[in-house]
């Protein structure tokens, strides 16, 4: 197995298996929260991932217990400050979404726990979702302050009903691994989501080429669609919260510093 492909950075691992990319979040002591060089690094993925012409598929998960905690509270705070930061985050959290409703392979998630935030809205990108029984999607943006540009409600009204992507983005409450599969944000419940998804992925990579990827681009359309209609303004929102005092107050809450 060849490690270490796209030049990625540390906190992403991409692994050459065959025909298929494992792409593992990998900050497992930090429940693979994101930081900067992991959201830089989503952000330059999915294009390189598409030019690998030897890849037929990809497997997405989380180093250790988590899939992804959501944003890293220091990182949250460094955007906060720092406005170069802030548009630049923005901007690769556009390229992030963009890139994986574009990418050429399928993608298949193995969710092998809590799956936050950006991690959630990895989740809601994929093309095929194997989750572990104990663990649980949530977007809680909006219990922070934060608008999620690229979350949970750009892309879940498309998998669920509306009613529902609103009970959940507006509220951030968790959405257990069963309540997920039975909303359709997730396809199956299972023992050990790494090996399930594998096995999926090997299949479709053992299928046609131009037939699944010119399928997926097929299906994909639709979601190309709704996101390009709310993506702007919901980059522009999460700019601007990032700077509201709802935000400052409650990050320094929960982190213990000042505000």
């Amino acid at each position: 197995m060849t490690r270490n492909l796209y030049g990625m950075p540390e906190e992403i691992q991409v692994e050459a298996d065959g025909p298929l990319r494992i792409i593992t979040l990998n900050r497992p002591d930090a429940l693979n929260a994101v930081n900067d060089a992991l959201h830089t690094g989503l952000a330059r993925l999915w294009p390189r991932l598409s030019e690998d012409r030897v890849a037929r598929a990809a497997v997405l998960t989380g180093a250790g217990k988590a899939f992804s905690a959501g944003g890293d509270f220091g990182y949250l705070d460094e955007i906060r400050r720092d406005a170069d930061l802030r548009a630049r985050t923005i901007a690769d959290g556009r390229d992030i979404v963009l890139g994986m409703v574009r990418c050429r392979l399928p993608v298949v998630a193995a969710v092998n726990g809590p799956a936050v935030g950006l991690g959630c809205s990895l989740v809601a990108l994929s093309d095929t979702v194997y989750i572990a029984e104990s663990a649980h999607l949530a977007d809680p943006h909006v219990q922070v302050g934060l608008v999620a540009a690229d979350g949970g409600p750009l892309t879940w009204p498309l998998h669920t009903s509306l009613l529902l992507a609103k009970e959940y983005a507006l509220t951030g409450a968790r959405i257990p691994a069963d309540r997920a599969v039975a909303m359709g944000l997730a396809n199956h419940v299972v023992a050990d989501p790494l090996a399930a998804a594998t096995a999926c992925a090997k299949r479709i990579a053992g299928l046609p080429r131009q037939a699944v990827e010119s399928t997926k681009r097929l299906l994909n359309m639709h979601l190309e669609r709704a996101v390009l209609a709310t993506l702007d303004y919901a980059t522009t929102a999460e700019e601007q919260s990032f700077t509201t005092d709802d935000f400052r107050t409650t990050l320094a809450r929960l982190t213990g510093g000042d505000s």
